[in-house]
């Protein structure tokens, strides 16, 4: 299972960047959940292919799927917390956008230091795009 969504994920993060080429924004759909499921998966192996142990603080992540309706995963009481558009997450975990230039908000220092080398693919670290100077507005 985990390999099929992997390999989903590379197909709906590649495509992005033959989009982009093209002119064309992403396509979203409710698929995007498991893009958005395997991003908060693989947390652990972020820390791990940096060579760093993963915070013992729970991140709960909140997003708004491309329907309006909600998907959730991690602790509700969590004082670490990632909130905000589905796609944004997932362009985050798959290093398509920086996390600045995102809607997500994100609380508490294990979110933080998460977001900041989330990394959704197998293979050595790396790093996220370059901010653009402009924010993405919150839904």
């Amino acid at each position: 299972m985990s390999f099929a969504t992997a390999r989903l994920m590379e197909t709906w993060a590649h495509g992005l960047d033959v989009r982009a080429a093209l002119g064309l924004g992403p396509e979203v759909s409710a698929r995007l959940r498991h893009v958005a499921d395997l991003g908060v998966r693989t947390r652990r192996f972020a820390y791990q292919a940096r060579g760093r142990a993963e915070p013992a603080a729970p991140v709960r992540v909140e997003l708004v799927a491309p329907d309006g309706t909600s998907w959730a995963w991690g602790p509700e009481r969590a004082s670490d917390v990632v909130r905000g558009p589905a796609l944004d997450f997932c362009l985050v975990v798959t290093q398509r956008i920086n996390p600045a230039d995102t809607a997500l908000a994100v609380e508490g220092d294990a979110a933080r230091d998460w977001i900041g080398i989330a990394q959704a693919f197998a293979g050595p670290p790396s790093e996220h795009r370059p901010a653009r100077t402009t924010r993405r507005p919150a839904p």
